[in-house]
């Protein structure tokens, strides 16, 4: 049977680095201000939606992936990675 989970049952496996990318920002950006800057990039989200990604409730899209490098100036390989 196939799994959508990671093997910590979250949902994703780089929302607790774009919570750490968050919080390490200078300065620091709060889950709001995420939240507008992906829809500067044109990603449809809010605050909760960016809670959700931390928290590994929530799927992350390759699209809102390209977005999060672009605002953190990282590569896609740093967010992937196990």
């Amino acid at each position: 049977m196939f799994k959508n989970k990671a093997k910590n049952g979250r949902n994703n496996i780089c929302g607790q680095k774009i919570c750490e990318l968050r919080k390490n920002s200078i300065p620091k950006m709060s889950q709001r201000m995420l939240a507008e800057r992906l829809q500067l990039e044109g990603i449809d989200v809010d605050k909760n939606a960016v809670q959700r990604i931390e928290s590994g409730q929530r799927f992350v899209t390759d699209i809102e992936i390209i977005a999060l490098c672009k605002i953190f100036d990282i590569s896609s390989d740093y967010l992937l990675s196990l």
